[in-house]
Order: C-alpha cells, then sequence, then structure tokens
C-alpha cells in the first residue's frame, strides 16, 4: 500500500527559528512535541527503577542490579524491535511495545513491593526479571523518529517533487537539521528524565515516576506510532510503488541512489563509535561522583553531569548550519578530535566552579559527534534495515554506559577520580580512531 502525503492543508507557519523552521511542514502537526516526550519515559525508566528498588529493598546493591538488568534488557530488545519494525512496519511494533512495555513495568511495581523479603540477591529474582523485560519492551522512539526523519528528508511525499527540483543539498539540508534537534531532544530527555524521577521520587513516593513513565508510554506512544508520518517509512517486504522508499533506501528527485558494496560491511563502525560514547557517557558520571564527593557531595554528580548536556545539546542543534561540503567523515574525526584533546582537560580541575567549565567545554564536540555517527549510521545502513541499525546504535550507547560505569566505578573505588577519568579518554580516543577509519574507507570507496 503506498502511502498518501502528511497533511494536504496549507502549511502553518512555524515559530522555530530558521532551518528548523522546515520540520513542522516537512513531518506534520505534533510529531516535535510527540516525538520529544514520548521518549521521555525511557530516560526514567533506569534511574526510576534504581531509585524504586534501593528505597525498597534498603540495598544500593539489589538497586543497583535492578537498573542493570534495565540496561541489558534495552541494549538486547532494542534491535529486535528494530528488526520487527522493518519487516511489519513501524506502526503495529510500537503499538504492542508500548502495552507489552505498561504491563512490564506495573508487573515491576508490583514485584518490588510483593517480593516478601530482601536478604540476598536470591530473593530479588522476580524484580531482576520483571526489570529486564521492562527494558527489553520500552518502546525506542529515538531511533523510529530518525528513521522516520531519514525517509521524509529523500524521499517524495508530492506530485511537485518528482521533478526533481528538490536538490541533493537541500535533502541533506534537511536531514542535518533534523538530526540535529534529534540529537538535542536525545539530551534534554536524558537530562530531564533523570531529573524527574529524583524530584517525584524525594516529594511523594518512589513508586510515582515508573508509575508516570508507564501512563506516558500507554498514551504518548501510541499516539508516536499513528502519526501520519509513520507512512514515509514503508516495511521492507512491501513492494514500493513509485515514488516510495523502502526503509534504509534513499532517492534524490525521482531515482533512486544505489548502495555501496560496501555499506553493510562497515555498518559495525558506527555502533561500535556508540559503545564507546555510551563508555565515555557511563564512565564521566561515575568518576564525577567520585569527584564530587572530594570536594562537596556525591549527589551533586547528577547536576555537574547535566551542564555537560547542557553544551552538548545546543551544539548539537548548530550541526544543522555546519556547511554542506564539510562532509560527515570529516565532521566525526574533527568533533572527535575536539572531544580527545578536552578530556585531557578532565584531570586539572582542583574544585567544582573549575570543573563546571571544563565540563561545559567539553560538552561542545560531544553532540556534534552523537548526530554525525547517526547520519553515517543511516548512510551504512543496508536496504530495508534502517532502523534496525537505528535502534543498534541506541543500544551501542546503553551497552556502553554500562561498561564505562563498571569500569570507572572500579578505577575510582581503589585509585580516585583520575583514572575513572581515564576511562573517559579512553572511549574519546576510541571515537577519533574510529572516525578515521570511517573516514579512509570512504574515501577509497566512493559512492556508485
Amino acid at each position: 500500500m503506498a502511502s498518501q502525503p502528511l497533511s494536504s492543508a496549507p502549511a502553518r507557519t512555524s515559530r522555530l527559528p530558521g532551518r528548523f523552521a522546515r520540520l513542522p511542514e516537512l513531518a506534520g502537526p505534533g510529531f516535535l512535541p510527540l516525538g520529544l516526550f514520548a521518549r521521555l519515559p525511557l530516560a526514567m525508566l533506569t534511574v526510576g527503577t534504581l531509585t524504586l528498588v534501593t528505597a525498597v529493598s534498603q540495598s544500593y546493591a539489589i538497586g543497583g542490579m535492578a537498573a542493570g538488568a534495565v540496561g541489558i534488557g534495552s541494549a538486547l530488545g532494542a534491535p529486535v524491535l528494530g528488526s520487527l519494525a522493518d519487516r511489519a512496519g513501524q506502526r503495529i511494533v510500537l503499538l504492542v511495545a508500548a502495552v507489552i512495555n505498561t504491563l512490564a513495568v506495573a508487573g515491576l511495581l508490583a514485584a518490588a513491593y510483593v517480593t516478601p523479603g530482601y536478604g540476598s540477591v536470591n530473593d530479588a529474582v522476580g524484580v531482576l526479571i520483571a526489570a529486564f523485560l521492562a527494558g527489553a519492551s520500552c518502546p525506542q522512539v529515538g531511533p523510529m523518529a530518525r528513521v522516520r526523519w531519514m525517509a521524509l528528508t529523500t524521499r517524495n511525499l508530492s506530485p511537485e517533487a518528482t521533478t526533481g527540483r528538490k536538490s541533493v543539498a537541500a535533502n541533506r539540508a534537511d536531514l542535518d537539521t533534523a538530526l540535529s534537534y534529534e540529537g538535542t531532544a536525545d539530551e534534554i530527555t536524558f537530562v530531564l528524565g533523570p531529573a524527574l524521577v529524583g524530584v517525584l521520587a524525594s516529594i511523594v513516593a518512589p513508586w510515582l515516576p515508573l508509575a508516570l513513565a508507564a501512563v506516558m508510554t500507554i498514551t504518548l506512544v501510541p499516539a508516536f506510532a499513528v502519526h501520519p508520518s509513520q507512512h514515509a517509512v514503508v516495511p521492507a517486504p512491501r513492494k514500493a510503488a513509485p515514488g516510495v522508499v523502502v526503509q534504509g533506501e534513499r532517492t534524490t528527485g525521482a531515482a533512486p541512489l544505489r548502495r555501496n558494496r560496501w555499506a553493510g560491511a562497515v555498518v559495525a563502525v558506527p555502533v561500535v563509535a556508540m559503545v564507546c560514547m555510551g563508555t565515555f557517557f557511563g564512565a564521566t558520571q561515575n568518576a564525577l561522583s567520585a569527584f564530587s564527593a572530594q570536594y562537596a557531595t556525591a549527589e551533586i554528580a547528577g547536576l555537574l553531569y547535566a551542564v555537560m548536556g547542557l553544551s552538548s545539546a545546543v551544539a548539537a542543534l548548530s550541526v544543522a548550519f555546519w556547511p554542506q561540503r564539510f562532509s560527515l567523515a570529516s565532521r566525526w574525526v574533527a568533533a572527535a578530535l575536539a572531544m580527545s584533546v578536552l578530556s585531557l582537560l578532565l584531570l586539572l580541575p582542583a574544585g567544582i566552579w573549575p570543573m563546571i567549565f571544563v565540563l561545559l567545554v567539553l560538552g561542545i564536540p560531544v553532540g556534534p559527534v552523537m548526530v554525525t555517527v547517526f547520519s553515517i549510521g543511516g548512510v551504512v545502513a543496508p536496504a530495508g534495515r534502517m532502523a534496525t541499525v537505528m535502534t543498534a546504535l541506541a543500544s551501542g550507547i546503553v551497552a556502553g554506559t554500562a561498561l564505562g560505569s563498571y569500569l570507572a566505578g572500579q578505577l575510582a573505588e581503589t585509585q580516585g577520580p583520575g583514572a575513572a577519568f581515564v576511562v573517559s579518554m579512553a572511549a574519546a580516543a576510541g571515537l577519533l580512531l574510529l572516525g578515521v577509519v570511517t573516514s579512509l574507507v570512504m574515501k577509497r570507496q566512493p559512492q556508485e
């Protein structure tokens, strides 16, 4: 079944500035707020689980294991949901995932309170299973939104577009703008989500954040699932009608661009890069906890980390205005190089305010790296596997965050925060190395 234009009504004037005014015209009314708030439950789930289980069990170890179970479940479940979306379509996968996840979170709440005792880890098996299921079934709104943007900016939605008047440069500019917005949306939700959990849990009750997340999932995710923008993405098994692009394929004007033979082989590179990015995040979070405990209290580590998220979000928006001649591979190398050099500054501060300044500066290249890696993930994704790749990239961040937290935690425990920050620096160096590899491959394998 061919998709229909998103709207036949005249486009409304957007209040968004500059290039971002194009986004509501491309995706249709309501897509931006839906895409933003529908991903908030995922940002609340890990911290909400940690807070609830720790409060009920009175055990940091069990709370940490429950949060880890959420992370493992999300890392394993996200690519499965992406693969199903590639084959069956986003709408049905998101609708089913929303229902299952709501039930899983409800089961987690029940398991946390009905468990008779938490004398040992064996007593918490039910809680850990529920936490794993909640993470595995969490709807992947962010990756699905990126897939829609890639389809919306590289395919034809109106008869006028088939004349070829929309150039490759215009497509690229729209996609850069959309993905820079998505990077900022991720940063906002992953700062707002934990903050919301902390406020609700401390003021009302530790169960409230997860209950709110479940309510948001069962209301906002279905609304996102059925939004008209989902028609832009056609499941891989279907035979696309003229002017329709199957997931993972692109068009310029009316003629499809052929995929490079090497694209499928190098898809692992951006996924590994996202593992490095997650490792950087997790290590920095844990190292900041040890650092802040030396100069104030460990509880302010979240506020310190939010400073980096703020500058990262603003910098991610700036990618929309970078010149088109600045290739994706070059962007990756340049931003990762700046990230690697600036991460060395983490060893210098001897107080809270100097660290705030360092984190503010360090966040500047972080957002552009994330936006660029997601963009390259879309370039190398095999035809019909765009959602699989996007969710794999998101899973890489989750898995890397767990790895970075573990490594930095071990080093912080034995050698202090300086050693923990070395993990952050190593992750940034890994991003730079992978960027160089990507640049060399893309130069030697030009598009056919």
